[in-house]
């Protein structure tokens, strides 16, 4: 898929690289649900940030495609993941080593640029990263997250919240037409 192909809006498009995505699907590990169906996307080198305002262009983006619930932060230096919600981080400043999965996981370095969208179920730790590292974080609208760590009594109840978690109506970056729709929708 090409940029071009993508309707992007002109407001955002400055800002926004050719998807070039990863995709892994991740089986359960142990107390880690993980997601039997949707894959983990990495959007490598997605976004063309500016060096001022950054994390506010990407939440406005973000937003733009029915994404919400911004914050700023790190990622949590623990496994855990969220039964109730996707989410999407999309790197700002700085870099870092994040396992995925588990402790059996995949381990994915994210720069400046690169997104993840996170299924519900797939853990998430950052194993580590420079002093910097930032990311915007947002949940599709009308998903709040809850915390989960990998412990055995929360599977069962998770699997059965991961099971009932909508698709979000468009890709956080590209849109209705992204990547994500192409992933996901299969």
């Amino acid at each position: 898929m090409h940029l071009k192909e993508l309707p992007i809006d002109s407001q955002f498009a400055q800002y926004i690289n050719a998807p070039l995505v990863l995709a892994h699907l991740l089986k359960e590990a142990g107390a880690i649900p993980n997601n039997p169906i949707l894959p983990l996307l990495i959007h490598q080198n997605a976004l063309r940030l500016p060096q001022q305002g950054a994390p506010s262009n990407i939440e406005r983006l973000v937003k733009s495609h029915q994404w919400s619930g911004t914050w700023r932060n790190g990622i949590y230096t623990y496994h855990h993941y969220h039964s109730t919600a996707h989410e999407v981080l999309a790197v700002f400043a700085g870099m870092a080593t994040v396992q995925f999965g588990g402790n059996k996981g995949i381990t994915q370095a994210l720069r400046r640029g690169d997104v993840v969208i996170i299924p519900a179920g797939i853990a998430h730790k950052n194993l580590k990263s420079s002093k910097d590292f930032a990311v915007v974080g947002a949940y599709p609208e009308g998903q709040e997250p809850d915390m989960n760590y990998g412990k055995a009594p929360e599977l069962a109840k998770a699997e059965q919240n991961i099971a009932r978690v909508p698709l979000p109506e468009a890709d956080p970056i590209y849109g209705e037409d992204g990547p994500l729709m192409e992933h996901w929708r299969k």
